[in-house]
């Protein structure tokens, strides 16, 4: 091997070094002694150093060969501090030729680096926490290559685990904490849960990192590579089942990374360099997250998302099982930790028996929260960046309870107290569970006499089945659009009637209401193949979508229609923004039992068509809509996301969608007024009306029939039951039309006596 240069052949040999050095059980000082003498000698280089994070951020030089031995401990510098400070910082590698001219050079007497000139440092990751610093140098001053970078970088990936598994307890550096954390959080889904974490991007363990035969590596990354290739091109073929919720425009930007081919050379050179299969795919998807993650641009954070996505879908084609689509199975308990998770993928791991979800993005207002409610799983969303450092087996406490007595937060790894408190809340909270289960049949009528119709949503084939168990009285919203995002084409007229019927027979004699498809904004059928929108959620989407494609329509209509014959049909129009819109839709509903008739077909015994308030525009065109609809229903997911325009599904502006903000309040006052002017019934099938503070707040506005996810029907009765609606109104609405009121806290306090 030349001076300086590592190459592919001395990173391989590096590599096989290396593997031999894991299988020494050398104590961990040692052990990193030897592993920095290994590492310089085998590039050549003068010094090589680690450096490790401490719990206070600080970088601790931990072993060295180089520079002086008495160094080792006590050298610290910040983070930012130095060139050493500098690659933690950025969490990518950095290269020098002439440090102590650079002006980030920080010089330390004690370690004796005077001499050396050239500097390459990478840093040393393990799920995008940085934790320390792998550096080498050199007396001449040189421009490191890319290679050298790239295997220092590998090396790197080994001492992560070795870090993590020995230094804090050899060493005398904490880099594994152990000590309990809270994060705090958004509520998603309420509910309490202690359990172990699972990474939904695990990492490769490092008994793995190493390929015993290369070319058996290589055959394996090239017959992954091929099958994650082919089920993509199924996806956009039609050949095979779409997450719901997923666009052909993400699954065509798939296709273009996968066939991207400086992404296998990455992953090629890594195998070829003695790494396994599993070891190169994580050190390519460490390098994207710690280049991409830090990233401000929308564009290149969802570059990123799409890039882990193909990344974890690659290793899972690594495994032997043919079928390797969903979780392998999980310990009892378990808390599903994730940067972002799909609908569909939130099934399988239900499916696996998750009892808690812990997010870094996502809303309360998104599909994976309609999915997290309907499962009735407790679920969080904590920021970027706050899963970093929880490790997989750590013990989590799970608190998604808003208005509690403790906020929202996920405390990890809590202590002997923390987790006795938490059982002592959750035996409790399943003892008044029960209690409200036992009464679920009982109506929902309030102290003072009024009867509310708690209702069911749904749009899966578990959910209905909840409909005899909940205690609903009817299904409020059922939502069509799952079985079009479901399959990569069309269902066909036969498929649609046979589902709908289904529907309709599970449900008996109880109401469905059928809305039809709302397709469109974030939600996309790939055997559409709709042009790409620059914003979506403005575009040509639910009725919108309907009346520009009148075909799909009808088809459905048509569906709905015969499944129907000799019953009543309920069906219900989304996105609903002017009474023209409303009108055309409801033409084609007419033209379709028309249709029917004259082709000797049944219909149903009655027909009622309702209208979707989720558009603001809805709100000031209610006397033109409600007088031609048979009954309204609103929509509070995107009411109140258009109203504040702001994205529930966005971190960093969903806490300005609340329903319980005065001006919300009040637009919502105006819809019930309006309805009850025009004497159409009106009810609220959000998400929201299943939270108690929002339903609270809705049954003092005189709204009385609310369809809610089936796990919160139950409660939602007793909720009524405990109220007196009429004293609630009156404090309620003085309260909204005051200029500081404070509608919340009044709600709160009601909680207080009502929970």
């Amino acid at each position: 091997m030349s001076p300086h240069r590592t190459g592919l052949s001395g990173a391989r040999a590096l590599m096989a070094q290396l593997r031999r050095q894991m299988a020494e059980t050398d104590p961990a000082p040692e052990r990193l002694q030897s592993l920095v003498r290994l590492i310089a000698a085998s590039m050549v280089t003068d010094v090589c150093s680690i450096y490790a994070r401490g719990e206070d951020g600080a970088l601790v030089l931990i072993a060295t060969e180089g520079l002086k031995a008495e160094a080792v401990r006590q050298t610290r510098l910040r983070l930012g501090e130095g060139l050493v400070g500098l690659v933690a910082e950025r969490l990518e590698p950095v290269s020098v030729a002439d440090a102590p001219r650079h002006p980030r050079f920080s010089y330390r007497p004690e370690t004796g680096e005077e001499p050396y000139r050239s500097f390459l440092g990478v840093p040393i990751l393990r799920q995008a926490q940085c934790l320390g610093v792998l550096v080498v140098q050199n007396k001449v001053s040189k421009v490191y290559e890319e290679e050298d970078a790239e295997a220092l970088e590998t090396v790197a990936m080994l001492l992560a685990e070795i870090l993590a598994a020995d230094a804090a307890r050899l060493v005398g550096v904490s880099l594994t904490e152990t000590r309990p954390k809270v994060v705090r959080g958004d509520v998603v889904n309420s509910g309490l849960a202690l359990g172990v974490a699972v990474l939904h991007d695990p990492v490769v363990p490092a008994a793995r990192f190493f390929a015993a035969d290369a070319d058996a590596e290589r055959a394996r990354l090239r017959g992954a590579l091929t099958r994650l290739r082919g089920w993509i091109g199924d996806v956009l073929g039609g050949g095979a089942v779409l997450q719901a919720g997923a666009s052909r425009d993400v699954f065509e930007s798939y296709a273009l990374l996968a066939a991207d081919p400086s992404w296998e050379r990455r992953l090629q050179e890594a195998v070829d360099a003695g790494l396994s299969a599993e070891a190169a795919i994580d050190r390519v998807r460490g390098q994207h997250r710690a280049r991409l993650g830090a990233a401000r641009d929308p564009y290149l954070r969802e570059k990123l998302h799409d890039l882990e996505d193909l990344e974890n879908r690659l290793l899972r084609f690594l495994v032997e099982d043919p079928d390797a689509s969903g979780p392998a199975p999980l310990p009892p308990g378990a808390i599903l930790v994730a940067r972002s998770v799909g609908p569909a993928e939130l099934l399988d791991y239900a499916r696996a028996g998750i009892a808690g979800v812990v997010l870094e993005t996502g809303g309360s207002g998104g599909h994976v929260a309609i999915i997290a409610r309907a499962l009735d799983v407790p679920a969080l969303v904590c920021g970027e960046g706050s899963t970093a450092t929880i490790q997989a087996g750590d013990l989590l406490a799970l608190e998604a309870v808003v208005g509690g007595a403790i906020p929202p937060q996920v405390l990890v790894r809590p202590n002997a107290e923390q987790r006795a408190g938490l059982e002592a809340r959750m035996a409790s909270a399943n003892t008044a569970r029960e209690a409200v289960r036992r009464n679920r049949a009982a109506p929902a009528k309030s102290k003072d006499g009024k009867l509310v119709s708690v209702e069911l949503n749904a749009g899966l084939a578990f959910e209905v089945d909840q409909l005899q168990t909940s205690g609903a009285e009817a299904i409020g919203l059922f939502r069509t659009e799952f079985q079009f995002l479901m399959s990569a084409e069309l269902p066909r007229l036969s498929a649609q009637q046979a589902f709908y019927r289904d529907v309709m027979e599970r449900a008996g004699k109880l109401r469905v209401v059928f809305r039809t498809l709302d397709l469109g904004g974030d939600k996309f059928a790939a055997a559409l193949r709709l042009p790409k929108e620059a914003n979506p959620a403005l575009g040509l989407r639910s009725l919108r979508l309907a009346l520009a494609h009148p075909g799909l329509f009808r088809t459905q209509v048509r569906a709905l229609v015969r499944a129907a014959a000799g019953r009543e049909l309920s069906l219900l129009i989304p996105f609903v923004a002017t009474g023209d819109e409303f009108a055309q839709a409801r033409a084609l509903i007419d033209r379709e039992m028309a249709f029917s008739r004259s082709h000797g077909h049944g219909v149903p015994l009655a027909l009622r068509v309702g209208a979707m308030i989720e558009v603001p525009s809805a709100v000031f065109a209610l006397p033109e809509i409600a007088r031609q609809a048979d009954f309204l229903s609103v929509g509070t997911n995107d009411l109140v996301q258009h109203l504040f325009a702001a994205d529930r599904d966005n971190a960093e502006v969903s806490r300005r969608y609340d329903l319980l903000h005065p001006a919300a309040l009040r637009v919502m006052a105006q819809i019930e007024r309006e309805a009850a002017r025009a004497r159409t019934p009106v009810s609220v099938c959000g998400e929201a009306a299943g939270n108690p503070a929002e339903a609270l707040a809705l049954l003092a506005l005189g709204f009385r029939r609310l369809s809610v996810a089936g796990p919160r029907v139950a409660a939602v009765k007793a909720l009524v039951r405990d109220c007196d609606i009429a004293k609630l109104r009156r404090k309620f609405l003085h309260e909204i039309d005051r200029p500081d009121g404070q509608p919340r806290e009044i709600l709160l306090k009601m909680l207080g006596h009502t929970a």
